[in-house]
């Protein structure tokens, strides 16, 4: 197994000395680079010289070499020339085209030289060094267009800081996942993760534009492609990443994910995550049983560490630095032993809002729906509608009882509008017929 107290670059520098290339790719062996080269120009055809080092992300110096060894190994050929130097274009040679067919049925990996575990390492632990505690203004900026009861910052801004699992417990939809979801905000700077990882002889697609938010590179010198020295391409510049996870969640998905097409690995969501946060949301109502998918995250909450599996069978140890958020509907002593228990280092419930609070959501709705608010309305909502039925001030009410008589309006094509016998229809549709006096059907005929 390979760990991460082995992976120094002394010893991935020993490994492939014989044939590893100097700059940004070092410790990624020649023959990996190669046939990287080759599957970009079997797939794109004849490419400049800068075409080629933007796709590897390796740096035009780097490039230029790799290919200038092709060329000996008659795998590339130069078709043209440029008036510059540097303006040369790369095509494969007939040996080039068959090596390229088996460098695709080995991997069909195409896209920049990916980064080796070392680096990788490397970076996760600089990042979550460079992530600063989290202030009291911090925590109200991120939570700023949410409606919370003020007793819990204290709590979440402690959890953060932690470096401790959290455990958000509350009836459902009292606003868990969205609040997990908008700590991250209280996370400093942005990160650098890579397009993929290169170990022991496999590639682990890393890079995920549903989950990582790119933000923009430095300088380019024109032809986009980054100036030497001035960003490293197999990188990208992203937000810190907020992953999220519900009931489809198993202990398969929190391993890597290999495609036996591509023989290519991809990372899992606990991995992506790091130097951000991963919210495990409905915890308790995934396939596998919840002792099951705790006992999964003991050592990595415990040591920071995960373990991974390539399809070959070698392990290795990757970082976990990240802030974990658990969110159920159940409370932690109906879901966990305790000795899982101890590991989730704050436990944190929440409520339902107080009426003063939910008529705040209540406004917030009215202005995301452009339903003018009517106080007479509100009033029946909060003070009528709630304690007939007991249901709690939830703050997902408001926005889906009001937004049904915006969707209503835009069906009549009338300027919509807020009544006391409005508020009771849209109630009816939510929550059915049996939480209402009448039906859904015979509300909307009071109002015709």
């Amino acid at each position: 197994m390979l760990n991460l107290e082995t992976l120094s670059g002394e010893v991935l520098a020993a490994q492939s000395a014989a044939e590893a290339i100097e700059g940004p790719s070092a410790g990624l062996p020649e023959s990996f680079l190669t046939e990287l080269v080759l599957r970009h120009l079997s797939r794109r055809g004849e490419l400049r010289l800068a075409t080629i080092a933007h796709l590897l992300g390796i740096g035009g110096a780097a490039t230029d070499a790799l290919l200038g060894k092709m060329r000996v190994l008659q795998l590339v050929e130069v078709p043209r020339r440029g008036s510059l130097d540097g303006d040369v274009s790369y095509a494969l040679t007939d040996t080039g085209h068959r090596q390229a067919r088996l460098a695709m049925e080995k991997c069909q990996y195409v896209g920049p030289a990916p980064v080796t575990l070392t680096e990788y390492v490397a970076q996760v632990r600089s990042q979550e060094r460079e992530a600063a505690f989290v202030r009291v203004a911090d925590l109200r900026t991120a939570l700023d267009d949410l409606v919370i009861d003020a007793a819990l910052l204290p709590a979440l801004g402690g959890a953060l800081n932690s470096g401790k699992a959290m455990y958000l417990y509350g009836e459902s939809g009292s606003g868990k996942t969205y609040l997990a979801e908008h700590l991250v905000k209280t996370l400093h700077g942005a990160i650098r993760v890579p397009h993929a990882i290169y170990v022991e002889g496999e590639v682990i697609q890393f890079y995920d534009p549903t989950v990582h938010r790119a933000l923009s590179e430095g300088a380019t010198n024109g032809r986009g492609l980054a100036i030497e020295g001035e960003s490293d391409g197999r990188w990208v510049r992203v937000q810190r990443p907020v992953v999220v996870s519900g009931g489809e969640l198993t202990l398969a998905m929190l391993d890597l994910q290999y495609d036996p097409h591509t023989r290519v690995h991809v990372a899992p969501p606990q991995m992506k995550a790091n130097n951000g946060i991963f919210v495990v949301d409905d915890l308790g109502r995934q396939r596998v049983a919840p002792r099951e998918l705790m006992n999964r995250w003991i050592v990595p909450l415990d040591r920071k560490v995960d373990y991974l599996g390539l399809h070959s069978g070698i392990k290795f140890e990757c970082p976990f630095d990240l802030k974990v958020v658990f969110s159920s509907n159940l409370s932690p002593e109906q879901l966990v032993d305790p000795a899982f228990a101890r590991r989730l280092g704050y436990k944190i419930h929440v409520p339902e809002l107080a009426p003063e609070h939910y008529r705040e959501v209540v406004a917030q709705a009215c202005a995301r729906s452009g339903v003018p608010p009517d106080t007479a309305s509100i009033d029946y909502l909060v003070d009528t509608l709630h304690p007939r039925y007991g249901r709690s001030y939830f703050p997902c009410i408001p926005h889906d009882v009001i937004g049904k008589i915006a969707d209503r309006a835009h069906y009549l094509d009338e300027p919509p509008r807020m009544t006391p016998e409005l508020i009771e229809w849209a109630w009816g549709l939510y929550f059915g017929a049996g939480d209402d006096a009448s039906s859904p059907a015979d509300a909307a005929q009071s109002l015709n």
